[in-house]
């Protein structure tokens, strides 16, 4: 309730004094600011309103444009030129360019996938094959653009049973267990499905597949062939997690992967309507106004009709300082 002029009566002369506790300074101005902040979305959402924009159902897009490919190779330091194994898989460790992706290849079959660290370094294990293995490093940066490949190691892996009998170059016959995929997972989002394809070759079925998602799940798998098969999972939130595969086959061999999943924190592309909501918003900003003006004009009303009292109590001597 807006304050109005009290009258007291003036002692002895009975006339009236005036006794004012109203600001209406104060309550024009707050009216002011209201209006500038009103004035001002009005502004914004008209600006969107009419600023030409993406057209109805278009999706936003993120990229980047490509810069210089890596120029620095990878080393392999674990392990050395002609060590010999009998159990599988092994440590491969080495240095690495910052910021890089490190993908490993056995006589350039990918044996797994580790992001170098932030000293310049990676490791990670490698299923072997069974006979000579030549190891070599790439890597890649964030637009998948590739470095040199490192000097080559080569290492043997004399396989004990039941791993089974040795294979020759690049023949997957025989008994041995390998798990093969051309899956290393780059610029995923938080709370989508991605799938990661898995080929098992050699062994004996029905096979046993774990997935270890690198955030503390996994997901058990029972295959009754060897063909290729989808693994789907969710990441619920961004970051660089490394995935760890291994299969059992009926024998009891073992197959072993890693690769790398990166996660990265960008949004949701976000699918842009016809305008529909901008024209809302402005309809609603618009519905303000006169609610405003009316106040405004209640408080203006208000201390004219004061000032006018004051002035006929005046005029008749009614009313005293």
């Amino acid at each position: 309730m807006l304050p109005e002029i009290k009258k007291e009566t003036y002692p002895r002369t009975g006339k009236v004094s005036e006794h004012k506790h109203t600001s209406y300074f104060f309550l024009i101005a707050l009216l002011i600011m209201t209006g500038f902040v009103l004035a001002f979305s009005t502004q914004r959402s008209f600006a969107q309103l009419t600023t030409p924009g993406p057209k109805a159902e278009s999706i936003g897009l993120y990229g980047a444009l490509a810069g210089k490919p890596p120029d620095t190779a990878a080393v392999i330091t674990t392990p050395t030129n002609n060590q010999r194994f009998q159990e599988t898989p092994i440590e491969v460790a080495g240095t690495c360019p910052k910021n890089t992706l490190v993908e490993i290849f056995k006589n350039d079959i990918f044996a797994g996938s580790v992001v170098c660290s932030a000293t310049g370094t990676f490791s990670l294990r490698v299923d072997l094959l069974i006979g000579s293995n030549i190891l070599t490093a790439k890597v890649f940066d964030a637009l998948n653009q590739e470095g040199p490949t490192s000097a080559p190691v080569t290492v043997f892996y004399d396989a004990l049973p039941p791993q089974g009998s040795p294979l020759s170059n690049l023949s997957f016959g025989g008994n041995q267990l390998l798990i093969i995929t051309d899956a290393v997972i780059r610029g995923a989002f938080p709370n989508k499905e991605l799938s990661i394809p898995i080929t098992i070759i050699g062994g004996r079925a029905p096979y046993a597949v774990n997935v270890q998602w690198g955030d503390g799940e996994n997901t058990v798998i029972s295959r009754p062939d060897n063909a290729v098969f989808n693994v789907p999972y969710i990441y619920k939130r961004a970051g660089t997690f490394q995935i760890s595969i291994q299969a059992t086959d009926a024998d009891k061999r073992v197959a072993f992967l890693t690769v790398a999943a990166i996660v990265n924190g960008q949004p949701d592309p976000v699918v842009v309507g016809s305008g529909e909501q901008s024209k809302n918003i402005f309809g609603q900003i618009l519905m303000l106004w006169p609610i405003y003006a009316a106040a405004f004009a209640v408080v203006i009303s208000f201390w004219l009709g004061e000032k006018r009292e004051e002035r006929l109590l005046r005029s008749h001597g009614l009313l005293v300082q």
